[in-house]
């Protein structure tokens, strides 16, 4: 149920078809976000299920992977199989795939 930022990398680097679901509160991707990510804050992914697809791998972020984690839970009860959690958060791919993400 979770992906690293290693993989999520070569997703990303492959073009492999994905959505990076960010559920971070709005004042938190305004300090820094992945680039093509999608932000849906935690408390409002239920009004907005039709906008997540059920067809790519669905990877779910926050700053560093607890809130995430408790929502890819949730969207697999949902019937979302395809929810991942980001291991470690957009703290994890700062720390190791693009420090530049916290300069923004």
């Amino acid at each position: 149920m979770d992906i690293s930022v290693q993989d999520l990398q070569a997703m990303r680097t492959e073009n492999k078809p994905h959505m990076l679901l960010d559920i971070r509160e709005p004042q938190e991707v305004a300090a820094c976000a992945i680039s093509g990510s999608v932000h849906i804050p935690m408390n409002t992914i239920p009004d907005n299920l039709a906008r997540l697809p059920k067809d790519q791998p669905l990877v779910v972020m926050c700053h560093i992977g607890g809130r995430s984690a408790q929502v890819t839970h949730w969207l697999r009860a949902q019937g979302y199989d395809n929810a991942v959690n980001l291991d470690g958060g957009i703290s994890a791919w700062i720390a190791e795939i693009d420090p530049k993400v916290a300069h923004r």
